[in-house]
């Protein structure tokens, strides 16, 4: 006689908790706050210079160029959020490398806090892996050559 299967509950994979109203409100002013940057700027002409688009925001002249002879770390961002906020990403990279991968991380980090806010989905947790101590050195190295990067242009290296 054979014994009888063994009677198998099958459980579905439990779904991720939804996102309590704060968090979906932190969610909704994160998002707002990565988006607020490109909107302002599709309103704003990029410097050709690849370089002082934040002037035309009312902020002052950088002083690195004319005090050390070459540009601030940060140079070249505002410019470079611009063209990626024009659409134009080809000329936000060659304008400042590193500004043009902080566009694109800023807008993937907006429309998925926005989401996270609209569907009380945990999506943000897509980006815990990202928070981890290899990333913050490519971040650096990043943020380091694409200073370098805009220096030698500066210089007319490149």
């Amino acid at each position: 006689m054979s014994q009888p299967l063994a009677s198998h509950a099958v459980t579905q994979a439990e779904a991720p908790p939804r996102l309590a109203v704060g968090a979906r409100l932190t969610a909704l002013g994160t998002g707002l706050s990565l988006a607020a940057p490109f909107v302002v700027l599709s309103m704003v002409t990029p410097a050709a210079a690849g370089l002082g688009t934040h002037t035309r925001l009312g902020l002052p002249t950088c002083t690195w160029p004319t005090a050390l002879g070459i540009p601030c770390p940060s140079c070249g961002y505002t410019t470079a959020f611009t063209h990626a906020a024009h659409g134009d990403l080809w000329t936000s990279f060659v304008t400042q490398p590193a500004g043009f991968v902080l566009a694109l991380a800023s807008a993937m980090a907006a429309v998925v806090a926005l989401a996270c806010a609209a569907t009380a989905q945990p999506l943000h947790l897509l980006f815990a892996p990202l928070a981890s101590r290899p990333i913050a050195w490519v971040a650096s190295a990043v943020f380091v050559l694409g200073w370098g990067y805009k220096i030698g242009t500066f210089k007319g290296w490149w």
